[in-house]
């Protein structure tokens, strides 16, 4: 309607392009109130699942191949925000992090398929929420800092 990019809607509201159109094309269904496809949170699930487990079994291939080229990841943490852009890049630092996640839960995030992770002494290290477009994670937005934490009233470790 306006002719602005999506890229330079993302740069504004700090999204990454894909991230953008989807945002903007669930803002159109919920206001034409078409319901999203039934399977699609399915798949969406799938994706993240399938990139949890390649980030556990150290497929760094997987992982690339489970993320868009362009993948934005924003790290939330005390000191403030990291946010790292590429697939090769965003790979080699979840698989040197995973190491330190004993479990995960699948939960929502804001509507967007994520998960909990905790580490070995039952501390929750963690909460990631994954925005799947076309099969592949072309955002991930992960809070780890422990005041944000412990405000979002997390659901207790699995056993």
């Amino acid at each position: 309607m306006f002719a602005v990019p999506f890229a330079e809607i993302g740069e504004i509201i700090g999204r990454s392009t894909d991230a953008t159109k989807m945002l903007a094309s669930r803002a159109r269904r919920k206001v034409q109130g078409t319901p999203p496809p039934e399977q699609e949170p399915r798949r969406q699930r799938a994706v993240v699942d399938a990139f949890l487990a390649a980030a556990r079994n150290g497929d760094f291939e997987g992982l690339v191949r489970l993320l868009d080229p362009k993948v934005t990841w924003r790290t939330y943490h005390p000191q403030g925000v990291l946010t790292t852009v590429g697939a090769a890049e965003v790979a080699g630092p979840i698989l040197r992090g995973i190491k330190s996640m004993t479990s995960a839960l699948a939960v929502l995030v804001n509507g967007e398929p994520g998960f909990v992770a905790w580490g070995a002494n039952g501390k929750v290290l963690g909460v990631v929420a994954c925005t799947v477009v076309d099969g592949r994670i072309v955002e991930l937005l992960t809070v780890s800092d422990r005041k944000r934490l412990d405000t979002m009233g997390l659901p207790a470790r699995p056993e």
